[in-house]
């Protein structure tokens, strides 16, 4: 019988001790539930069969990706994905931190399932530390989208998970890594860096202001 419960993960030797089962599960095309700085994300290898499970278990539509969660920026020039000038400038300031940059590159690397209608992939440096350490031994990106159904909230907990999806959990598709019940924050800004100036597609947790401080032609989110 599959295991239900979720897996410990909140202190280092927990943290530690899930590696080995969670990798192993990433490299089977399974989708994982874990903690992040936000809320409670669904994730999975950022490559076809990983983000084709994550789809279908998520039912997202077609024209609205996913993004990647790096823990460095070496793993950036693995995809393939480039930083403008003005996006290294973001980059050195915000990031680890609540900021989604969606990058130019990635063709024939990246799943064009997960390009977005600028013509990029969305990725952010992730400061969550158990998801650092889970990225740094997995050694390549994951993918990232909220744990909810449609027309819920997203999950702030594991708990809320495994009642909301025991299908998934009993037949092994969807491990769920518990790090706590999280505090409510805002959501990381989405920062449109294809074209020749930054845009702001999605308000969040850095204000515009605050992002004018790096590059001062900022468009949107006045």
């Amino acid at each position: 019988m599959t295991e239900t419960k979720p897996l410990p993960f909140w202190s280092p030797a927990e943290i530690q001790g899930s590696m080995r089962r969670v990798i192993s599960h990433l490299e089977n095309a399974g989708v994982l539930a874990y903690p992040t700085e936000t809320v409670y994300g669904f994730g999975g290898a950022a490559d076809q069969a990983g983000v084709e499970a994550l789809v279908a278990m998520k039912g997202r539509p077609p024209g609205k990706p996913f993004l990647l969660l790096i823990s460095g920026s070496e793993m950036l020039a693995k995809l393939g994905l480039h930083l403008p000038p003005y996006a290294a400038h973001l980059a050195a300031r915000h990031w680890p931190g609540p900021l989604t940059m969606v990058l130019p590159g990635g063709e024939r690397r990246v799943p064009e399932r997960l390009r977005g209608p600028e013509g990029g992939i969305a990725v952010r440096w992730t400061p969550h530390p158990g998801l650092t350490q889970l990225l740094r031994a997995y050694g390549q990106p994951i993918t990232s989208t909220s744990a909810n159904r449609p027309g819920v909230p997203p999950a702030m907990s594991a708990g809320e998970i495994v009642d909301a999806w025991q299908t998934e959990v009993a037949r092994g598709r969807l491990v769920v890594l518990d790090g706590g019940r999280l505090h409510p924050s805002p959501a990381s800004t989405v920062v449109d860096c294809t074209g020749r100036r930054p845009r702001v597609i999605r308000p969040g947790a850095i204000s515009a202001d605050i992002l004018r401080e790096s590059v001062p032609d900022l468009v949107g989110n006045v």
